[in-house]
């Protein structure tokens, strides 16, 4: 005998399947793994981020990656502007719907497009739950920014994290610890377990603290960052170990005679490259030193004494 299907039956499954239609276009094809996207879902969490920003009434804030704008909500509830950088137009859009009719649809202002081309506003604090895969450029051009913001705090995978907040001695000590301390004050804010966005992301994350040196230090980043690249390829290895190598040896030999060439300064015929960084390496006292054990001030010194002897890294 055939089934028999009521009617009452026929609405409750129309319902069920409208249900589930409309969860599946609000969280499914919505988010691009992609892009990076893993909407945090836990509302204890997005506050705690917006918490730990500090922020003021006065305050323009700008939030990289809002999502369908769970932290964005909280944000413009403590400032008095949001400015929203998304590069998924269909999130964008879900944003817009969520504050549409009330009173924060004037303070939000949703730009829509790619961070890492976009010219940036003025902005006070920044917030953001970033896609991983932009972790480290992201840092830079914050960092980069003028004129300098207040702070910013930031999501990453929690190894991301801990390089940064990685101190001399520590495992993950690395170029980019001692590139991002330079400029700013890094301390860990708190851990967020995986299962804490939608869809759960493979790894672990960590929110951080950045707050810029203000006035930053007087250093020429590349010529820092191109002593850090010598330095940090085998952080373990005596600093005069480290300039050994041919590769290295050739390209500050020919740094140095541009140097000289460019300052009308004449070069002994004697003149050995090796001998002279060994020299500046001795006038410091840092030859057997390892840069897996050396602060920002001994880098510092180091590189100062370096450019004294005309030797330069970019």
């Amino acid at each position: 005998m055939p089934k028999v299907t009521t009617a009452r039956q026929k609405a409750q499954k129309q319902s069920k399947e409208d249900a589930s239609s409309a969860t599946n276009r609000a969280f499914g094809p919505i988010f691009n793994k992609d892009l990076g996207q893993h909407i945090l879902k836990n509302p204890l969490v997005a506050q705690g981020i917006v918490d730990k920003a500090n922020l003021r009434t006065t305050d323009t804030v700008l939030e990289i990656g809002p999502g369908t704008g769970n932290l964005t909500v909280r944000i413009l509830a403590a400032a008095k502007k949001v400015v929203a950088v998304e590069m998924d137009p269909r999130l964008a859009a879900e944003l817009q719907k969520r504050v549409q009719g009330t009173p924060d649809q004037r303070r939000l202002e949703i730009m829509i497009g790619d961070f890492m081309k976009a010219e940036l506003p003025y902005f006070d604090v920044c917030i953001s739950n970033t896609p991983y895969q932009i972790s480290s450029v992201l840092v830079f051009k914050l960092l980069e920014h003028r004129p300098m913001f207040r702070s910013a705090v930031l999501m990453f995978q929690r190894e991301f994290a801990l390089r940064l907040i990685a101190r001399p001695g520590d495992e993950l000590y690395c170029r980019l610890s001692v590139n991002v301390q330079l400029y700013a004050k890094v301390e860990h804010v708190m851990k967020v377990g995986k299962n804490n966005f939608r869809p759960p992301p493979q790894v672990e994350s960590s929110v951080v603290r950045l707050e810029p040196r203000n006035p930053p230090p007087p250093v020429d980043f590349k010529e820092w960052d191109g002593l850090m690249r010598i330095l940090f390829v085998r952080k373990n290895k005596t600093l005069s170990s480290s300039f050994k190598t041919q590769s290295v040896l050739d390209m500050l030999e020919k740094n140095y005679k541009t140097f000289c060439s460019t300052h009308d300064m004449m070069i002994d015929d004697t003149f050995d490259i090796k001998e002279k960084i060994n020299a500046v390496l001795e006038s410091v006292d840092m030859g057997g030193t390892r840069a897996a054990k050396c602060d920002l001030d001994d880098f510092l010194k180091l590189l100062v004494a370096f450019n004294e002897a005309s030797i330069h890294f970019c």
